[in-house]
């Protein structure tokens, strides 16, 4: 999947697979390698609607350096008049949100497997100085084999200093996010733990009908 500049001829587009904020997700197929892939459109008046010119390019820019078994790998991007293209893995069995609400919950030996992935996965980024700020089960896939894979990058940082904007799912917000206080790569550990007990339980522990309970908690 290695090549200087990419088209949208240089693939066969398949099956509408997911839809976002500004596009739309493809199954798609590289035709001279035969490599499947998600081909993620992003429409270029929406980016310009909500002002995330600069959004998008962190985004892809923290996605593609980062290379690990258990992040989505962001294989290339290229754009035309309209659109924005992302060349993404193809994640087969989709969000562990689906899986795990499927379930109900998960056994331990499950749920261990995936914490210790997504433990994995958070070091690297860490060790890499990229803090995610949204984990969430829809924001983990699962590919083929049943590996998860964390996705989404669109609220994450690159950066070895402390950060001030609340960004996130309100059930799985730290507690120095929820103060509106500086913070660092640790939200993400926090939110390992969520995650941990959402397996188990198949709830987040602190999830309540109002946002302000949920605060409270």
């Amino acid at each position: 999947m290695e090549k200087e500049e990419w088209s949208i001829a240089d693939f066969d587009i398949g099956k509408f697979i997911g839809e976002g904020k500004f596009g739309k997700v493809y199954l798609a197929r590289e035709k001279k390698s035969g490599y499947v892939v998600a081909l993620k459109v992003i429409f270029k008046a929406k980016l310009d609607k909500y002002r995330s010119h600069s959004h998008l390019r962190r985004e892809i820019e923290i996605q593609h350096g980062l290379n690990h078994p258990n992040v989505l790998r962001l294989f290339a991007w290229f754009h035309d008049e309209t659109r924005v293209f992302l060349v993404l893995e193809f994640a087969a069995r989709g969000e562990l949100y689906k899986f795990l609400k499927s379930l109900h919950h998960f056994s331990e030996k499950r749920a261990a497997t995936y914490v210790a992935s997504l433990a994995g996965a958070l070091a690297y980024c860490h060790e890499k100085h990229v803090i995610h700020r949204d984990i969430k089960p829809e924001n983990l896939l699962l590919d083929i084999e049943g590996r998860l894979k964390i996705a989404d990058f669109g609220w994450a940082v690159q950066s070895n200093t402390k950060r001030h904007t609340m960004c996130g799912t309100i059930d799985y917000l730290a507690p120095e996010m929820v103060e509106k206080k500086e913070h660092d790569y640790a939200v993400d550990n926090w939110t390992l733990g969520i995650l941990c007990y959402e397996f188990l339980y198949g709830v987040p522990p602190f999830e309540a009908e109002d946002e302000y309970v949920t605060f409270r908690r």
